[in-house]
């Protein structure tokens, strides 16, 4: 049995008709997904950007904003104590000592004091995370605070940071002269019993050293006058630049009271002008060190043009 109808298939030509038409739709398909994730990067790229900028700009802005502060109560970049009623402070170790019997029942004697008509200016280099900047404040506090007593010697510490990077990353030798600035400008009465703590009882190198909170309250146990402006001070960093710019100049010297020294070690002690080289944890040697200069000073001080002889007259016979 014949019939007329014929399968409904699609001729060559519709078929490539329709391929094509197929294959423009994905193309546009694929042009517009290309497109979007075009914008979308550009849109994501642009926020980034944005938000970069405005960090970089509130952190430019804030740096503008702070001004760079300067303690007071300073000479040098450092702190003059020439008063024995602000070492009184520093508490039983720092009192003059009376004479302690040695053998046989003999009585120790007392190192001289200088005598200089002028007293002798002693500066003192110290970063709080120093060893020796602490063995010779143990062993020499008290010496200085009978000079000091009895108006012999000015002494000026001149707080440093050479062992910033010794403290675990935390800088504990910037943060501490910061502080130590902190108490100079706000309370400087007490600025000798802060100094003479930090040094006293220091973390180790190596540690991580004491938090600001930790040496606000250190400056609080010694009885800083303005607590809170203190506290403030070290915990916001106040004078961080300026510890980190006045241990430069120290570096670059020449130091306070000298014509050519310059910082090359924590503690370094100067003397009208002469680094003392001796034994840091012996009184007697910085003492006769002292001495030596406060006799050189006198010599000087004493050495007065002698006018010359006037030839007299050979009487006539």
């Amino acid at each position: 049995m014949s019939s007329d109808e014929t399968p409904n298939v699609p001729t060559p030509r519709n078929s490539r008709e329709a391929v094509r038409e197929k294959a423009q739709q994905v193309h546009a398909q694929q042009s517009r997904a290309r497109l979007m994730r075009r914008i979308i990067i550009g849109a994501v790229a642009v926020v980034a950007v944005g938000a970069i900028g405005t960090a970089v700009t509130l952190a430019v802005s804030a740096q503008v904003s702070k001004p760079q502060l300067t303690p007071t109560g300073m000479e040098s970049d450092g702190v003059v104590v020439n008063d024995i009623a602000a070492v009184a402070a520093a508490g039983d170790a720092l009192t003059t000592p009376s004479p302690e019997p040695t053998e046989a029942g003999a009585t120790e004697t007392p190192a001289p004091e200088p005598t200089a008509p002028e007293r002798v200016e002693i500066h003192v280099y110290v970063d709080y995370l120093s060893p020796d900047a602490g063995e010779f404040e143990r062993a020499n506090s008290r010496q200085l605070a009978s000079w000091i007593s009895e108006g012999a010697v000015s002494v000026s510490y001149h707080p440093v940071a050479l062992l910033t990077a010794s403290s675990n990353g935390t800088k504990y030798s910037l943060r501490a002269a910061a502080a130590a600035a902190c108490v100079a400008t706000h309370s400087p009465d007490k600025f000798y019993a802060f100094n003479h703590d930090l040094l006293d009882n220091q973390p180790k190198v190596g540690s991580d050293g004491l938090s600001d909170a930790q040496l606000a309250n250190a400056a609080a146990a010694v009885g800083v006058d303005n607590a809170k402006a203190v506290r403030s001070c070290i915990e916001g960093g106040d004078f961080v630049t300026w510890a980190k710019d006045a241990t430069t100049r120290a570096l670059d010297g020449p130091l306070a009271g000298s014509d050519d020294l310059v910082l090359s070690s924590a503690p370094m002690i100067v003397a009208n002008g002469e680094a003392y080289v001796g034994a840091l944890d012996d009184p007697q040697e910085f003492s006769q060190f002292v001495l030596t200069v406060d006799n050189d000073a006198s010599q000087q001080s004493n050495e007065t043009p002698t006018p010359s002889a006037s030839p007299t007259a050979t009487p006539t016979p």
